[in-house]
């Protein structure tokens, strides 16, 4: 099953909802990253909530970014998601160890401890809109779940999982958000409810061989359901040379005369892909140039 993203609605317009599989685009992180298990458990749950949150934008130029701040061993984990959900992402401490928890599964929690999540969306405005909302739980659904409450106002449930295969990589990965319009009656909240709770881990559905398809399914069982749109998402950064040189450039001419006058050339490394470029000093001295006011 390649990866990709359901949306649409529900219960006669009451409900949005999206549903994603993300098994290939963590696996790629897990790669690029050389993630331990719980720090690939833990950067793919906030891949695909940035894939299917990238797929709630409107327009093409916008950009959302999805950065925990905490102070568990993970460090803190950052992504990126266009609204193509498009997605890319690093952790802060990737090699990160820790037990399992008491239910003997991967301990992300533990991995990411207390913090802020904060939630960037950069639609085009002067400044962009940043939202941020204390870590719940550590374990990212959940954290998720309280920042549309609290932040955006929309009532929401959101189901991320990653399942690793014994030697380490990724065996299924993927989740979904279903969020209630202003005009929900108590009958659909009811039966969302008790649909939703039956489901104890979204991964185990996977196992079962269900889609996303089949899942919102489930979580629908006896009310209506429309899906909208379905679109591909996967890892994919967008660096590029040209974009470092302007990054080279935004130090300033203080800063880039300092450069080169060490003497020597300079590496500068994506944080999100890993890709090194590097620049020599006359390489150096042309965008010192080119940057001089005409």
């Amino acid at each position: 099953m390649t990866d990709y993203i359901i949306k649409g609605m529900a219960c006669d317009n009451q409900v949005r909802f999206f549903a994603a599989y993300t098994k290939e685009t963590v696996e790629t992180a897990r790669q690029i990253h050389n993630t331990s298990p719980v720090a690939t458990a833990a950067i793919g749950r906030l891949l695909t909530a940035g894939a299917m949150m990238g797929a709630m934008c409107k327009n093409d130029s916008d950009i959302l970014t999805l950065r925990i701040d905490c102070n568990g061993p993970i460090g803190g984990i950052t992504v990126t998601a266009d609204s193509h959900a498009n997605v890319k992402g690093f952790v802060n401490n990737p090699e990160v160890i820790i037990p399992a928890n008491s239910q003997g599964k991967l301990d992300v929690s533990g991995a990411v401890g207390l913090g802020v999540l904060n939630v960037i969306k950069d639609i085009g405005l002067k400044e962009p809109y940043i939202g941020q909302t204390e870590l719940k739980t550590g374990e990212i659904g959940d954290d998720l779940t309280y920042y549309f409450a609290s932040s955006e106002q929309i009532p929401t449930s959101v189901g991320l999982g990653v399942l690793m295969e014994k030697n380490n990589t990724v065996k299924h990965a993927g989740g979904f958000i279903i969020q209630l319009m202003p005009f929900a009656e108590e009958d659909t909240i009811t039966a969302l409810e008790n649909n939703i709770g039956k489901i104890t881990s979204i991964t185990s559905l996977f196992e079962q061989g269900l889609t996303p398809e089949d899942i919102i399914k489930k979580i629908f069982e006896g009310s209506d359901f429309t899906i909208t749109d379905t679109l591909p998402t996967g890892y994919h950064c967008n660096c590029s040379r040209s974009r470092v040189e302007k990054a080279v450039v935004s130090l300033g001419r203080k800063e880039l005369e300092n450069i080169i006058s060490e003497g020597k050339p300079i590496e500068l490394g994506c944080q999100f892909c890993n890709s090194k470029y590097q620049f020599s000093v006359s390489e150096l001295e042309t965008l010192l140039e080119n940057s001089q006011p005409q």
